[in-house]
């Protein structure tokens, strides 16, 4: 298993790096593209659709971004758009996570793949925007999910239980500990503050999200990255209970000892529109 992740990173680096650091955004958008659409793919068989409706559900999300794509979307300031996503992402992942994995499946399947399509395709107008705004952007809401992640998982593995007895949410991913969450919100206040000041020391030509964040006051900066790194939860919890729901173990099969492309961007369906909104307002 760990031979197998190391093979699918190193493959998927060679693919996503020079991509990102090419100097246009078109390479990473469109590979970006790809996999949200596959994304699209695995939501819909998680949901019950059949391999013909999958696939035609990852055709249409596929459509959904190149139309917006087309019509210059991602030049254009979405303030209204990137509050809309914040605010559905809040109010209907609280929603969700409160009612609990037998209710997934009683709600109706066009509501449950319309949801998806929505939350996907804002997901890859979101690092397609980012990444036309510039590497170093895109990079540091990127690095936040991951060190969230990190600082978690080896918070929960050190400390959870220890001052909670209670798991964060035992009938839906019961391996995730407080402890773990409030280990990876520290791990992200210190990211931003050290990158804050690389921006400096390095004099970079596009500041960082915490850069510009941190421009308006420093209150404002720690209020934004732990929120963010609280929806990256809320994006992997959202994950996990909709494939409990399917009964499955991970989102499809395509990335051999990952697991599927959803697996590996839930926490940043949420966080990338949520950073865009903080960018924008």
């Amino acid at each position: 298993m760990l031979k197998q992740r190391v093979i699918t990173a190193f493959i998927l680096l060679l693919i996503l790096l020079p991509a990102l650091f090419y100097r246009s955004p078109v390479p990473f958008c469109v590979i970006a593209l790809l996999m949200i659409a596959t994304g699209a793919w695995e939501w819909a068989r998680l949901n019950g659709c059949g391999q013909l409706a999958s696939l035609l559900f990852g055709v249409v999300c596929i459509s959904a971004c190149s139309m917006a794509w087309y019509v210059g979307m991602l030049d254009q300031s979405l303030t209204m758009l990137w509050t809309l996503a914040g605010a559905l992402w809040v109010l209907a992942g609280a929603w969700v996570l409160r009612s609990g994995v037998d209710a997934w499946a009683t709600y109706p399947r066009a509501i449950r793949l319309v949801l998806g399509l929505f939350t996907l395709w804002l997901a890859w107008l979101a690092v397609a925007q980012a990444r036309v705004i510039g590497i170093n952007f895109l990079l540091s809401i990127l690095m936040l999910v991951w060190v969230a992640d990190v600082f978690a998982y080896f918070s929960g593995r050190a400390l959870g239980g220890r001052f909670s007895r209670s798991k964060l949410a035992a009938s839906i991913s019961p391996g995730k500990s407080w402890e773990g969450v409030w280990g990876g919100m520290a791990g992200v206040v210190a990211l931003a503050f050290v990158w804050q000041w690389l921006d400096v020391a390095w004099s970079v030509a596009v500041p960082s999200l915490y850069s510009h964040l941190g421009a308006k006051g420093v209150i404002l900066l720690l209020i934004a990255v732990v929120f963010m790194a609280a929806m990256s939860v809320v994006g992997d919890l959202v994950e996990s209970l909709v494939k409990r729901s399917a009964g499955a173990k991970d989102s499809s099969g395509l990335l051999p000892g990952h697991g599927g492309v959803l697996d590996r961007v839930d926490a940043l369906l949420p966080t990338l529109p949520l950073a865009m909104m903080l960018y924008s307002v």
